[in-house]
């Protein structure tokens, strides 16, 4: 890279704040899908949006693409960098700047971790929604960026119904406040274009989040099954009846089994479990949570658990968020799939993973949140082995073209990104995409911002003197894949 960008750089942040070492560079070459590896020409970390749109104006005169990044755990390379760009960090940026009760709101920066927003104001008796399972490390701005799920998102929606507000700086340096501190805002819902947009359409630097009042009560249970079929069948029951759990997961044999090596926990050797919340006023839960479980037991549950005491609720929790991670327990590697089906499928699906993993000779542990059908199959390979990672990543693709097949989506929650964009065009038409690139055409017209995601082949806003054309080979997933 130019040195005089770097200097113009260093100079933006602070010396110390501008990455340039190769052998620091090489902590941002990937996210949390370690297959893709690409290096960033510098990596900055600034503090404030003044910092930011520095920056931006710097890599936008020098021609560069920029990419923003927060934790970097995302699953699906959606912060993967562009071979030379200038990557922008935006982990210092970690300030609440204001709480405000009366309105049930918070302005925080990007580089907040979402579980910080919860102890920050749990003591008054309030949280914040959205819980994915790297909630303990992942980041508000990846949060927007890939409009995360979790598990209590059932109930309480994604990030996109908890996002009032935002501040974003544009691919020309440009500041804009989208939304504000209000439930309903009048005009064009331009935050939420933003939030999901994987970082397409321009870098946020300050986020409103919606805060809620911590239920009365909750009650959790945990049941086991013979099989997923009577698991699935059990929550397709509980819905149907009118309930709306707070929270209700389903893990397989093999995802038991990681989490009883990772965590210690009792749990006995089955077909598969659910582990349902249900929260509001406490007569209410206690109520609901009889019924719910005098449903599970219908539908074939094996044992059902009642924690005594906040404590072993938790355990049961830590159990489930910890069943990725776990899984390396039992495997030396593993892909994590993110795909959407109708819940009344699941059985159906599940049976047709199976025997799709079988052929291949693979082996796959299913953790996913269950209400909504937000499967998260994770196929199980050796790399040592000659073959076996691509047969591991033919699988995962084909899991997606099922999760097609009964109506769902190639991505309930990690995003697009790189690894999944090739996937595109089976599930949108081109009328569709070209639909989506006018829309991002409209915020990046230059098309610098995370360049090579989300759509399936180059699609340029127009060839324009000076502006930044991605090279075919930083549009292709497979140039990145070691």
């Amino acid at each position: 890279m130019n040195p005089e960008v770097i200097a113009a750089l260093a100079a933006a942040v602070g010396e110390k704040n501008c990455i340039r070492e190769a052998e620091q560079l090489r902590t941002y070459e990937s996210d949390g899908l370690t297959s893709f590896r690409a290096m960033p020409g510098v990596v900055v970390l600034p503090a404030s949006t003044e910092e930011v749109v520095r920056c931006v104006r710097i890599a936008r005169d020098a021609g560069l693409p920029i990419v923003a990044r927060g934790s970097g755990t995302g699953l699906s390379g959606g912060a993967l960098p562009v071979a030379g760009c200038v990557l922008i960090g935006l982990a210092r940026m970690r300030k609440v700047l204001a709480i405000d009760f009366d309105n049930a709101f918070m302005r925080v920066q990007p580089g907040v971790v979402n579980l910080d927003v919860s102890k920050a104001i749990g003591a008054e008796g309030w949280y914040y929604a959205p819980d994915p399972s790297s909630q303990s490390v992942c980041t508000i701005g990846g949060n927007v960026a890939e409009n995360s799920g979790g598990a209590h998102c059932l109930k309480y929606g994604f990030t996109v119904n908890h996002v009032l507000g935002l501040r974003i700086v544009l691919a020309d340096g440009t500041v804009h406040d989208l939304g504000g501190p209000v439930l309903d805002q009048p005009g064009y819902d331009l935050t939420g274009v933003v939030v999901g947009s994987e970082g397409l359409l321009g870098i946020v630097t300050e986020v409103v989040l919606r805060i809620l009042r911590k239920p009365e009560a909750t009650r959790t249970f945990f049941a086991t099954f013979p099989s997923t079929t009577e698991a699935g069948n059990a929550v397709s029951a509980i819905i149907a009846s009118g309930i709306v759990p707070a929270a209700i997961e389903m893990m397989d044999r093999l995802a038991i089994v990681a989490a009883k090596a990772a965590t210690g926990l009792d749990w006995p050797d089955v077909g598969a479990a659910l582990l349902m919340d249900v929260d509001g006023l406490a007569a209410e839960c206690e109520h609901t949570s009889a019924n719910a479980i005098d449903l599970a037991r219908k539908a074939g549950a094996l044992e059902v658990r009642v924690p005594r005491d906040a404590a072993e609720r938790e355990l049961m929790w830590k159990g489930r968020k910890s069943a990725f991670a776990a899984v390396g327990r039992i495997a030396r590697n593993y892909m994590v799939q993110d795909g959407v089906i109708p819940r009344s499928e699941i059985a159906r699906v599940l049976q047709e993973i199976a025997e799709l993993t079988a052929k291949a000779g693979l082996r796959v542990a299913n953790v996913f949140h269950a209400g909504d059908g937000n499967l998260h199959p994770l196929v199980l390979f050796d790399a040592r082995v000659p073959g076996e990672e691509k047969r591991a990543e033919e699988v995962s693709g084909e899991i997606l073209r099922i999760c097609l097949r009964y109506g769902g989506s190639i991505t309930g929650e990690h995003g697009v990104g790189a690894d999944k964009a090739q996937y595109m065009s089976e599930m949108f038409s081109e009328d569709d995409l070209e639909t989506m690139n006018r829309v991002r055409c409209a915020f990046d017209p230059s098309m610098q911002l995370n360049p090579g995601k989300v759509f399936p082949t180059p699609r340029l806003c127009g060839d324009k003197p000076g502006i930044y054309t991605p090279h075919p080979t930083e549009l292709s997933g497979e140039a990145h894949r070691v």
